[in-house]
């Protein structure tokens, strides 16, 4: 019995360590979460955008796109440079993920 008790004390723990980068700028991150996630940043690279790191190593592209519908009053997203965005899309050779930048919807109401 002493020798399972010893044996107990010395089994590793493991970690799952996840390695993120990002195509468009030189920022990095590390996390140790097993289940499947994907982390954000503020990147320089797009202007100011919260984009996704990228496992390292994966070969993409992860560029903004530009709204091209009629804003009125909605409060979009602007990239830094003051263009409304309406995605963030990272394409891979096996597919792509979008995150969608969703105008609000402004009612105009107010007091007259």
């Amino acid at each position: 019995m002493q020798f399972i008790k010893n044996l107990m004390n010395k089994v590793p723990i493991l970690k799952s360590e996840q390695r993120w980068e990002c195509p468009n700028c030189t920022q990095t991150d590390v996390t140790y979460e097993s289940r499947p996630h994907t982390r954000f940043h503020t990147c320089p690279g797009l202007r100011g955008l919260t984009a996704p790191f990228v496992p390292a190593g994966t070969r993409c592209k992860v560029e903004a796109v530009e709204r091209e519908d009629y804003i009125g009053k909605e409060a979009v997203t602007y990239d830094g440079e003051q263009r409304p965005i309406m995605r963030v899309e990272t394409t891979r050779d096996d597919g792509n993920d979008v995150a969608v930048l969703a105008p609000c919807a402004n009612t105009g109401t107010g007091a007259n």
